[in-house]
């Protein structure tokens, strides 16, 4: 190392520091397992993200596979193509009970035409004459 790179050093009041590949090959093993982000290396060993992207790239066993790998989880577009899923999901419900809706409201008016009864009533409306016959009080009062 040259005088002029140690004055250099002294100055930043930086130390070259030099981390094992093991322990290169651990933390990219634990950023790859979702257990650590890239931030938090960087923060709690004071090194650069470009250092740490560069340990990815060196030891990352997707790389030797061709898989291109996500570090930060949950981003915008994945974040987006959850609530699309989601509103399909929804919207397929919503049209589920518009069809039940539906059929037992048709259901109810063959019901009324079968046996002449006013099965729909509305609220605070009269009873109907056939409906006291059998001596039994409907409104639930």
């Amino acid at each position: 190392m040259s005088t002029k790179q140690i004055s250099q050093e002294a100055q930043t009041g930086r130390n070259r520091r030099y981390f094992s590949e093991s322990f290169r090959r651990k933390k990219v093993d634990e950023i790859e397992r979702k257990l650590t982000k890239v931030v938090d290396v960087c923060r709690e060993y004071e090194v650069s993200s470009w250092a740490v992207y560069k340990w990815i790239y060196k030891y990352s066993r997707y790389r030797q596979k061709q898989v291109r790998l996500v570090i930060e989880p949950m981003s915008d577009t994945n974040k987006i193509k959850e609530l699309e899923k989601k509103v399909r999901e929804l919207e397929r419900l919503v049209g589920q009970k518009q069809i039940q809706l539906e059929f037992q409201n048709k259901l109810i008016e063959v019901a009324e035409e079968m046996y002449s009864v006013d099965i729909k009533k509305k609220l605070g409306s009269e009873l109907s004459k056939d409906s006291g016959q059998n001596g039994k009080n409907t409104t639930g009062v």
